[in-house]
């Protein structure tokens, strides 16, 4: 999956700090749900990717990435593909990506809405 195809998608679960508008996460929720995207939080406003409600087509890691695969190895939900935005991932995050065969890019969604979104 390309930034391109995962911008396609429809739900999002934004895995970061959401409710400081200084912080990434929280800039990508709000621009995402501005372009009609159904946008669910994890991090401050929910704990754990398993509360979130619905199907998941993406989620996208704006955290830590040691706290990003603590909450990959204990999500029980299925989901699409992973977006690794910029210090968001490291060796052994992408290690875990790769040997569970979790499809994954890096990228930002800020750079995707721009691009792919009219």
């Amino acid at each position: 999956m390309d930034l391109q195809q995962v911008m396609a998608q429809k739900s999002f679960v934004v895995v970061g700090d959401t409710l400081n508008p200084e912080k990434f996460a929280c800039k990508i929720k709000i621009a995402m749900m501005e372009a009609g995207y159904k946008v669910q939080c994890v991090g401050k406003e929910l704990t754990s990717i398993n509360q979130t409600e619905g199907d998941i087509d993406v989620l996208d890691l704006c955290i830590n990435p040691k706290k990003g695969l603590e909450l990959l190895k204990e999500c029980t939900k299925d989901f699409k593909s992973v977006v690794l935005q910029p210090g968001a991932f490291d060796d052994e995050l992408v290690a875990y990506l790769q040997e569970h065969k979790i499809p994954y890019i890096e990228g930002c969604l800020l750079v995707g809405l721009r691009l792919y979104k009219a």
